[in-house]
């Protein structure tokens, strides 16, 4: 689904590449994030944190060759579906607060499965609520998810088993966050769970 953007903005994204095509747009994105995932995965330690800067070097790596905007929250404020995400001018002190009442609370080592995938879940529905930027959210996400789970010795996350018949399940899990009810997100990550 599409984002509703402010009058006047296009879709076609002005680029560093200079690509005007969607189809070119969507390949060198992927290219990036599949790069950022391979790179930070290569980087992980025990000693690895995830913090409000490793998601936005996270976003950087995976788009900084295509857009001017890599790496920094977004400026416009965006919708999908009539769900409005936070506004633009809060950003910085939304990501702050994410930052110090979930990631600061993050272990570096977790004693079951289950608190990981609670842990995982929390934070991958607050990214998508926040949706910080103006595009990549949820790929930022699931690399993150991703290396969460490989931090601690497990597979990568099967998002492809997230299809197109479960998918309104896990916006609805998203917009749960507004809550901070968190048990949707983590029946979806425990059935996407490796392993």
């Amino acid at each position: 689904m599409k984002y509703d953007f402010p009058e006047g903005q296009n879709e076609i994204l002005p680029n560093i590449a200079g690509l005007n095509s969607a189809e070119e747009i969507a390949l060198s994105e992927f290219e990036g994030f599949l790069s950022a995932e391979i790179q930070l995965t290569e980087g992980l330690t025990a000693r690895t944190k995830f913090n409000v800067s490793y998601i936005l070097r996270v976003h950087k790596l995976a788009l900084g060759h295509l857009y001017a905007f890599a790496g920094k929250y977004r400026d416009v404020n965006i919708s999908k579906g009539g769900f409005a995400f936070p506004a633009a001018r809060f950003l910085p002190e939304t990501m702050e607060t994410f930052e110090s009442e979930i990631l600061q609370n993050l272990p570096h080592k977790y004693k079951t499965k289950d608190e990981l995938i609670m842990d995982i879940a929390k934070v991958h529905a607050e990214l998508l609520f926040i949706h910080p930027f103006r595009e990549g959210n949820g790929r930022t996400a699931r690399i993150l998810a991703n290396v969460m789970c490989r931090k601690q010795g497990y597979d990568a996350l099967k998002f492809q088993l997230i299809t197109e018949k479960e998918f309104g399940e896990y916006v609805a899990a998203v917009q749960m966050a507004a809550d901070k009810n968190y048990a949707k997100m983590e029946e979806i990550i425990r059935l996407i769970f490796p392993g």
